[in-house]
């Protein structure tokens, strides 16, 4: 199994942080069940206020490293990127095999 996880700073802009995190998570959470390989996902906003804290995280599973790899390019996860990109500011990753 592998895990994939991705923390974003979401941009202050348009509507706000916070309705634009929202929209980050309902968006990442449309993809739920719609990708080959891919066992689970969440998604969780931060309360916290603190300087080096991010705001938004993914957390997912996949079946293997091919899962994860035709997940980057699957049209429902594409579909998502543009607009994840154009609402933050900063994103980190890790992805490991457990």
């Amino acid at each position: 199994m592998v895990k994939h996880i991705v923390v974003w700073r979401v941009k202050e802009s348009g509507p706000g942080k916070l309705a634009n995190a929202h929209e980050i998570k309902r968006l990442l959470e449309s993809m739920r069940g719609k990708i080959p390989g891919m066992l689970a996902l969440e998604v969780g906003l931060n309360y916290l206020d603190d300087a080096m804290a991010s705001d938004c995280a993914l957390y997912s599973e996949f079946t293997d490293r091919a899962a994860l790899v035709g997940y980057q390019t699957h049209p429902v996860h594409e579909a998502v990127k543009g607009t994840v990109r154009d609402l933050t500011t900063e994103r980190r990753v890790v992805d490991y095999d457990c």
